[in-house]
């Protein structure tokens, strides 16, 4: 199975306090074979981190991302399907390129952003 990761996902595993929710997110990881996620996802969880908790956690979480996952870059048919979705649903520029990425991979966004609810062209699946 593919999957696409919104940022909201990272913050949620890198900073949850719901032991629950933390197993829940770590399980999907685990049953999930090729996880990718957005350059832009990686730019969100690096600049959250770096404020958060330090420039030396960022660069650490930032390098599990790298490893971890599959980082799309934004390419122009990336660039040119986000601003079109930007538009068509007025959705911040960052979910619009994580949008596009997915429908570009044709995966799901493992999300629990409402924005990504708005966008027909995705499929959807919330954590």
């Amino acid at each position: 199975m593919r999957e696409v990761y919104d940022t909201r996902f990272f913050i949620e595993y890198f900073c949850a306090s719901d032991e629950k929710l933390l197993a829940k997110i770590k399980e999907s990881l685990r049953r999930t074979i090729d996880r990718y996620i957005s350059a832009i996802t990686l730019h969100e969880v690096h600049k959250f981190i770096l404020a958060r908790e330090g420039r030396k956690s960022a660069e650490s979480r930032s390098e599990i991302l790298k490893r971890d996952f599959r980082v799309m870059k934004v390419d122009a048919d990336i660039a040119v399907q986000s601003a079109e979705l930007r538009h068509k649903y007025r959705i911040p520029m960052a979910d619009s390129i994580i949008a596009a990425t997915a429908c570009k991979l044709r995966a799901p966004v493992v999300t629990d952003d409402e924005h990504f609810r708005l966008v027909e062209e995705t499929r959807v699946k919330w954590f």
